[in-house]
């Protein structure tokens, strides 16, 4: 159950992503629009790994008097990746399936069946590959990790 302390922290936290957003596209001389704001807004909301028909579909369903085209979708998803605002996982040839990067860390397991994402941490795994990393002496700076198989519902 929410709170009111849950809700004023993720009314901070999403403001200070509007502003971050609205800072990279003054940055980018791009204006701010609510196409793009509902694009952030959307995505913040979501619980989901959206690609961007999907994200789309969520915004025409939302709002659709915003006319936001396909094409705007896809540029502001670009641009809030090569800013490291989202993250992305590739399906090859199915397309790219984004996230806010402003979450906790976390792993996925992806299933090559029916796509499904499951998030999770392990703090053993993170531990592992920080004393790997010190053991080869390379310094990690970041790290993602994907597990391919099939789901319990497919197999």
């Amino acid at each position: 159950m929410s709170t009111a302390t849950d809700f004023t922290e993720r009314t901070i936290a999403y403001n200070k992503l509007l502003n971050d957003f609205k800072n990279l596209l003054k940055k980018n001389n791009l204006k701010f629009t609510i196409q793009r704001e509902v694009i952030l807004e959307t995505l913040y909301n979501s619980d989901e790994h959206l690609s961007p028909e999907s994200l789309y579909n969520l915004i025409q369903e939302k709002h659709p008097q915003l006319n936001t085209g396909i094409a705007t979708i896809y540029r502001t998803l670009t641009l809030l990746e090569e800013s490291d605002i989202v993250t992305s996982l590739s399906f090859g040839a199915q397309g790219k399936k984004y996230e806010l990067g402003a979450k906790e860390h976390h792993d996925h397991m992806i299933c090559t069946k029916c796509g499904l994402i499951t998030e999770f941490v392990d703090e053993e795994i993170e531990k592992r590959q920080q004393l790997i990393s010190q053991s080869l002496g390379f310094q990690m700076t970041d790290h993602s990790m994907q597990i391919y198989g099939i789901c319990k519902n497919c197999q």
